[in-house]
């Protein structure tokens, strides 16, 4: 049966409201995905309960069109990605998340290992960057998703160092904490506010003008795509490197049971003939693989990733900051240069955790050149050769050179910012 001209024109008026309304809202705070009426049945009265209740059952996605900036540490472990995660963490204006992917990780793949295979270790990506999106837009009830025992009424307790993050320990998150200390002790937050409501943290998520999350869960920059691309969010990747050497002098101390072979050939001088090098050689893989990517300076990527060396922030951390913000377009409070004065000076008996930021940064950057021996130096030197020539880290040919040379292991570069 075909429509009369009257239909006809009824729905094209119809379908330029309705688009008309998609445009409006567009550029307000959200829009949905709606069907549109089918103009070959002219059905309009029997599909609009339909069409409704599709609509109703559609995601909303907020558009980013306020500008917000999304924040994006991509680091590995014990690379200082706890450090320059304060750096926003402090910032009155920036809701902060600490390894959100934790969860991901220990739902999908529980016994996962940096020795793991390559496969292995990307079977979470795609939850991941669902679970990246959702946070960005301040859907933190998809965390509930991943979260075990799954909250009930909204509220857990299980929420990986739930402390870690100032927004989730103040208020309206957290009334009983009143105002927020610099120097607040995850464990304080903890005990004072109780189960984490997270309702209240969706409200304080869309209080604050940006979002930073930390990660060490993603191996890649490349991995990020998708989400970088995404026309809903203004995203922005600040990729941490450290040393490798560095870093597995850092793992070896930290996680003693799992580095424990390292630890004898440290001790010993010889090389247990089980050791997995894998520990090593991945790290030194992923970030060749991902500083190429970014210093290649793909289309996608343009104005979207910043390079910054461990080392660099220690050495200047004041200077480096500024740079950081700057690469943003986010301006630095007096919060955030009140806590790197705060927290880049201390002696060695100011850092009181594992995952502590108190600490003298420079002295912290360096002092692997004491822990390693020459022989587990000359040994990572070889394997990651590659990566080190990459980010300019000078090796050294002696034990000598290498108690001597200090920080100058490390070249000047000026990776800036592609823009």
């Amino acid at each position: 049966m075909q429509c009369s001209w009257k239909a006809v024109i009824l729905l094209a008026l119809a379908s330029i409201a309705i688009q008309y309304t998609a445009i409006r809202t567009f550029t307000a705070k959200s829009f949905h995905s709606c069907p549109i009426p089918n103009p070959v049945n002219c059905s309009l009265s029997q599909d609009t309960d339909a069409a409704d209740r599709l609509c109703d059952e559609s995601p909303t996605f907020t558009y980013n069109l306020s500008r917000k900036t999304h924040v994006l540490i991509l680091a590995t472990t014990r690379s200082g990605s706890s450090f320059v995660g304060q750096l926003f963490n402090q910032h009155f204006d920036v809701f902060y998340l600490f390894e959100p992917l934790y969860h991901v990780q220990y739902t999908l793949i529980p016994k996962l290992t940096q020795s793991k295979s390559t496969m292995d270790r990307r079977v979470m990506l795609g939850a991941s960057r669902d679970l990246l999106r959702s946070l960005y837009d301040c859907d933190l009830y998809f965390l509930e998703n991943y979260i075990k025992p799954q909250p009930v009424n909204h509220t857990t307790d299980r929420l990986f160092r739930r402390g870690a993050s100032k927004a989730l320990c103040s208020p309206p998150v957290c009334e009983s904490m009143g105002g927020v200390d610099l120097h607040l002790e995850e464990g304080d937050c903890v005990k004072k506010c109780g189960t984490l409501n997270l309702t209240l943290a969706t409200e304080s998520c869309r209080e604050h003008g940006h979002v930073a999350i930390k990660t060490v869960r993603v191996p890649e920059v490349s991995d990020l795509r998708a989400l970088v691309e995404d026309p809903r969010l203004n995203l922005k990747v600040i990729q941490l490197v450290r040393d490798p050497r560095g870093i597995l002098a850092s793992r070896s101390e930290t996680f003693r049971d799992t580095y424990r072979l390292w630890r004898i050939w440290d001790g010993t001088g010889r090389r247990p003939y089980n050791l997995d090098v894998t520990q090593l050689t991945t790290v030194c893989e992923d970030f060749g693989n991902s500083v190429s990517t970014g210093l290649n300076r793909p289309p996608w990527l343009k104005g979207k990733y910043m390079l910054v060396r461990y080392e660099d922030l220690a050495r200047n951390p004041m200077k480096k900051t500024e740079e950081i913000y700057d690469f943003l377009g986010i301006p630095m409070d007096s919060n955030v240069e009140r806590w790197i004065q705060n927290n880049t000076r201390g002696d060695r008996s100011s850092s009181k955790h594992k995952y502590g930021t108190v600490r003298n940064s420079a002295a912290t950057a360096e002092k692997w050149r004491f822990r390693l021996s020459y022989e587990i130096v000359a040994f990572t030197q070889h394997a990651c050769q590659q990566v080190l020539a990459q980010l300019g880290y000078k090796t050294a040919s002696s034990e000598e050179e290498l108690k001597n040379l200090s920080i100058s292991l490390v070249e000047e570069r000026d990776f800036l910012p592609f823009s």
